[in-house]
């Protein structure tokens, strides 16, 4: 099969290497120096060291050749950018009409709190297959060729068999489902309460805080996951508690390090600097307090953590705001009970 991956971020880097393996794979980044430094050394320096690029993987700065190379039916178009560079990689591919079109990236968009699907929605034909593919995957990781298990959520059943069956392989194991919404909010939000367990580890709170973070924190997916049109089993599967679990607790997290150094004292702005990638979490955390306000979603600890970072809060004050709230029914974001206090 014929692939193209827009992206040359780790993510999309390490993908291209574990499927240049099977499928002719072409790689598009926008920046024409890294593309040409990374096509010289058969090697992605910039955004993943350390592994060499497959031989037959092609690798091009022209995003019209990229989109020409999946022009016929049996392709597969991969979009790996950054949530902020969706929009206007969509926007460009309005015109081409490409067979499929699958997104890898995680997160609300800044501006609008739309999830990815939305904004592909909003541009590109609905008569194109789409869908997102997400799960707890650290592309260091799957570059090495470690195993990785990811789900494919689309609405189009033949867009969910061609991904299983063009993706799983080797040590890639792919699920599949409908709930494009919930796929979308658990691999969004879990970014932000990756910081909030980095904090909690970096002020050395323990393990058991970390566990009632990740348990309390996969209720406020679910609840903000439901109020949007997902299906709460969805948050028990591998883009909701696979995902929270991996970005969590795993060192090799972005959002996870920003909660660590963050409680090491460090201004986030420096932090955002130092990390030189993106950590979706800091991006959307503004966003998905706005929506939860504006959908009347209880989410304390993500409000907790968006007071830190833009607001000035200390992350004692955090954490002491945190512990003096009321306990409550446990259950509350699966069913409705009445006389629960908040």
């Amino acid at each position: 099969m014929k692939m193209t991956i827009l992206g040359a971020g780790a993510w999309g880097t390490a993908l291209a290497i574990i499927l240049a393996k099977r499928h002719d794979v072409m790689l598009w980044g926008r920046n024409a120096r890294q593309i040409a430094l990374a096509r010289a050394a058969r090697e992605n320096k910039m955004s993943l060291p350390g592994f060499k690029l497959p031989g037959q993987l092609k690798l091009t700065a022209d995003f019209d050749a990229a989109v020409s190379h999946v022009s016929d039916g049996d392709s597969l178009l991969l979009i790996a950018t950054s949530v902020s560079g969706l929009r206007p990689t969509v926007m460009r591919l309005a015109d081409a009409c490409p067979p499929d079109v699958v997104w890898l990236c995680k997160g609300f968009e800044e501006e609008t709190a739309l999830l990815p699907h939305q904004i592909v929605a909003g541009i590109l034909d609905p008569r194109i297959n789409t869908g997102v593919l997400s799960g707890p995957s650290f592309a260091r990781e799957v570059a090495a060729g470690l195993p990785c298990a990811l789900t494919i959520a689309s609405d189009r059943p033949d867009l969910r068999h061609k991904v299983r069956s063009a993706v799983n392989f080797g040590n890639l194991r792919v699920y599949s489902g409908e709930d494009v919404i919930g796929v979308e909010v658990g691999g969004a939000v879990k970014n932000i309460l990756a910081i909030a367990t980095g904090l909690s580890d970096g002020m050395e709170l323990g393990t058991n805080a970390r566990a009632a973070l990740i348990t309390r924190g996969l209720a406020e997916i679910t609840r903000l996951g439901m109020a949007l049109g997902a299906r709460a089993e969805t948050f028990m599967g591998l883009s909701g508690l696979g995902d929270l679990i991996l970005t969590s607790t795993g060192d090799l997290s972005r959002n996870r390090r920003v909660g660590l150094a963050l409680a090491s004292g460090q201004a986030l702005d420096d932090i955002v600097i130092e990390l030189g990638q993106v950590a979706e979490g800091v991006r959307c955390a503004r966003a998905v307090r706005d929506l939860a306000n504006r959908l009347d979603v209880e989410m304390p600890i993500v409000m907790a953590i968006a007071g830190v970072l833009f607001e000035g809060v200390s992350p004692g004050a955090t954490v002491a705001q945190l512990l003096s709230r009321n306990t409550r029914y446990e259950s509350d974001h699966l069913f409705q009970k009445p006389g629960t206090t908040a």
